[in-house]
């Protein structure tokens, strides 16, 4: 049986993943530390531990005997990064560095890196994978770095890699109370609790969003991809259709819920890239990737899914460790109730 090791596995996009390898009959070993997840995530049959992936010692335990890593671990929150650099950085690099590093060690036969958007900066959209990265935060930073040592050591040490580049992904099993990221469940969240969404900047920033059922199976195959498609290449995975602004998706949120809420607009967020889309040219050449969701519907899945949840309060679980006057008055007082 082969054995599949996934960093962030109570996360949003560990979980779903966890959940395809299970059912391919994988044996899938997974650690978080439940900053950014939920415990019930975890789907039932995976080895589970509660612990810090930047800790070599305990990834160089659990990667004992692993065929493939999939790295999702990474404090994933690109604008909060402007005021929180330092838990963002150690969360998303060295996370990376003791990942590496113990699969190295374990002579690990293929080492996922998920990657973000982020890496892109402000280029030109579409997106494409030859791109120079250009990042324009401090998570952006941690991604491209991290991308760096991966192929730093994969050519002093043989490690074989793949890295997937999932942008703006939403569903079930997202954490819907999380004030400072996954805008579309933010919108949900709020308008279930009959609140007033609240928009950045003039709202026109435009985004392409994924619907977590469209990626996992592809992100999925690059642990057994024949090597000559897939081995030290770039795949960005998520859609390049519907590119909507945030006002649009506002209102895309309210129809479906069947509500009427003009979004109350507050200050642009330092440092947010307005323009943000990958191209799926690659993806689709290679592994046959396909989206199939439409926004609306996907919207409909996850605002049901969150329904049945119960919304909830949001939990500013992380301070802010620059406070000034360009901190998003959102999180300065803690509007997202």
């Amino acid at each position: 049986m082969k054995r599949v090791f996934i960093s962030g596995v109570a996360g949003f996009l560990g979980s779903w993943l966890a959940e395809e390898f299970l059912s391919r009959g994988w044996e899938v070993v997974g650690a978080d530390t439940l900053l950014g997840g939920y415990e019930s995530n975890v789907p039932r049959g995976v080895n589970f531990y509660k612990g810090d992936c930047s800790d070599f010692y305990l990834m160089n335990q659990l990667l004992d005997g692993c065929d493939v890593v999939y790295h999702c671990a990474a404090s994933a929150y690109e604008g909060l990064s402007v005021f929180s650099p330092a838990i963002v950085t150690k969360n998303t690099y060295l996370t990376t560095a003791a990942l590496v590093a113990a699969a190295v060690n374990r002579r690990v036969g293929r080492f996922v890196y998920l990657s973000s958007m982020a890496r892109y900066g402000d280029n030109p959209v579409p997106f494409t994978e030859e791109m120079e990265p250009k990042p324009q935060d401090p998570y952006a930073l941690a991604k491209v770095s991290s991308e760096q040592l991966i192929r730093m050591m994969g050519a002093a040490h043989g490690l074989e890699w793949v890295i997937a580049v999932p942008h703006n992904i939403y569903g079930p099993r997202q954490k819907f109370d999380d004030p400072y990221r996954n805008v579309v469940s933010i919108f949900i969240n709020l308008m279930l609790q009959g609140k007033v969404p609240f928009v950045y900047g003039d709202g026109e920033q435009k985004r392409c969003f994924s619907y977590i059922a469209d990626d996992v199976p592809v992100l999925a195959a690059l642990a057994a991809a024949p090597r000559r498609k897939v081995a030290y290449e770039i795949f960005n995975v998520g859609p390049d259709r519907e590119f909507v602004t945030i006002n649009q998706l506002a209102g895309i949120v309210a129809e479906v819920l069947g509500l009427e809420l003009d979004p109350i607009h507050v200050g642009d967020r330092p440092l947010e890239v307005k323009m943000a889309n990958c191209s799926a040219d690659k993806v689709r050449g290679v592994l046959g990737y396909a989206s199939t969701w439409s926004l609306k519907d996907g919207v409909r899945a996850t605002a049901d899914w969150i329904r049945k949840q119960g919304p909830r309060r949001f939990i500013y679980h992380i301070e802010p460790e620059i406070v000034n006057d360009n901190l998003p008055v959102t999180w300065k007082e803690k509007l997202f109730k």
